[in-house]
């Protein structure tokens, strides 16, 4: 019994004394400072004290029974810097010890994207990986990659994983499979440091140029693969063989009622146009499309 009561009163002290306050206090207690800027913390205790300094790498300092003291740093480019408030006090407990928050950041030096060992233009249905990379920065830990597709987020790269407070050097890939419609997209990457609500607001920022992707893509054409026309015999006929295509296509024309070549032509006019069938080729580099206008002449008083 009694070694059961010594033991839940020695849990009980040792309780009290874990939850006493330590009495110091730092204003403001997390500080977000650029790299080379001037930065100043108080340390506050609250109760009678014999000592209260500051433990630093640089300016370090104390003082003797004043109830404040303060850390100051004209420019400060110490990345290592992690600054301790302690006090030594007259009553338990005797010694304690605040830590600051301190966040010294740096924006990146540059921010650029490339496509990843292929150059502009890219094939359509092929896959592809663009790739940004921002040169010195930190902490790395809040920074925040956003890609770009024109003005639309596509996709963001945290790296909280990461824990280095010097500058480093990081990169980020998008995978795309561009289409026909993706001619002419801008990609583009910003990197952007979130550094909380006491960092500077809005959050320092440095973007990328901006990537222009050229599509290629074989020949599609805009109406019907074949064409049925009844013409009178004397009325002019065009037949619009106009296709899609990038590089822009190169056509040829066939028939046996075509005397003069056509070639290059994308739109064939004549009058009058005999009966038959007329076929329009359309091809680039990477395809080729046929299309055929078959023609009949109507039948007169029609």
């Amino acid at each position: 019994m009694k070694n059961n009561l010594f033991c839940f009163l020695g849990l009980s002290i040792i309780g009290i004394v874990s939850a006493d306050s330590c009495s110091l206090e730092i204003s403001p207690s997390r500080v977000v400072v650029k790299f080379g800027d001037p930065v100043s913390v108080s340390c506050v205790a609250s109760r009678p004290v014999r000592v209260l300094g500051w433990e630093s790498v640089i300016a370090a300092s104390h003082t003797q029974n004043d109830l404040s003291v303060q850390w100051r740093v004209d420019s400060l480019t110490d990345w290592i810097e992690e600054p301790i408030c302690y006090g030594v006090f007259f009553t338990a407990p005797r010694q304690c010890e605040e830590k600051l928050n301190l966040v010294l950041y740096k924006k990146p030096d540059s921010v650029s994207i490339s496509l990843v060992n292929h150059s502009s233009p890219v094939v359509e249905g092929r896959e592809y990986q663009l790739q940004c990379e921002v040169q010195n920065v930190a902490p790395v830990q809040y920074l925040v990659l956003r890609w770009y597709r024109g003005k639309t987020e596509v996709y963001n790269h945290s790296f909280s994983e990461l824990s280095p407070a010097t500058p480093v050097q990081v990169s980020s890939t998008l995978l795309i499979v561009p289409n026909r419609a993706d001619n002419g997209a801008q990609y583009r990457c910003e990197a952007q440091l979130e550094l909380g609500a006491e960092g500077p607001q809005p959050p320092p920022t440095v973007q990328s140029e901006v990537l222009n992707i050229a599509v290629q893509y074989p020949p599609d054409f805009r109406s019907p693969e074949e064409e049925m026309l009844d013409i009178s015999e004397d009325s002019e006929t065009v037949l619009d063989c106009t296709a899609e295509g990038n590089p822009p296509p190169v056509y040829v024309w066939t028939s046996s009622n075509l005397q003069d070549k056509a070639d290059n032509q994308p739109v064939l006019r004549a009058a009058p146009l005999s009966p038959g069938v007329y076929t329009c080729t359309a091809s680039n580099i990477l395809g080729k499309k046929s299309k055929q206008f078959i023609i009949k002449h109507k039948s007169k008083g029609v």
